[in-house]
């Protein structure tokens, strides 16, 4: 396995609702399109309107790699920025989890 905590911040409560819009349309892609993806959450941050954590996982390195590599994942990259304050990324190992298998 092979995650990403990313937790994004948004300039301001508009910029925040067209994240949120870019990250359904993007996310219903990911669903739909990627069988290496195992987990694509995100979550609204209680108490911080404006901030986005995404928790990832994928298969293994090569499955993030080929969802960096979709044409609908790359837009979503170049267009969240117009959006965004703040980016965070915490690249992740698993080590040991319920509901997902993998290895250290």
């Amino acid at each position: 396995m092979y995650g990403l905590m990313v937790r994004f911040t948004c300039k301001d409560e508009d910029a925040a609702a067209a994240f949120d819009e870019l990250v359904a349309r993007t996310g219903a892609r990911i669903r739909a399109e990627e069988p290496g993806t195992v987990v694509y959450a995100v979550h609204r941050v209680d108490g911080r309107p404006l901030q986005r954590v995404f928790y990832e996982l994928y298969r293994d390195e090569a499955a993030f790699r080929v969802h960096e590599e979709q044409d609908y994942v790359r837009a979503f990259l170049a267009e969240r920025e117009q959006y965004l304050s703040a980016t965070e990324v915490d690249r992740l190992r698993l080590v040991s989890g319920k509901g997902v298998d993998g290895e250290r």
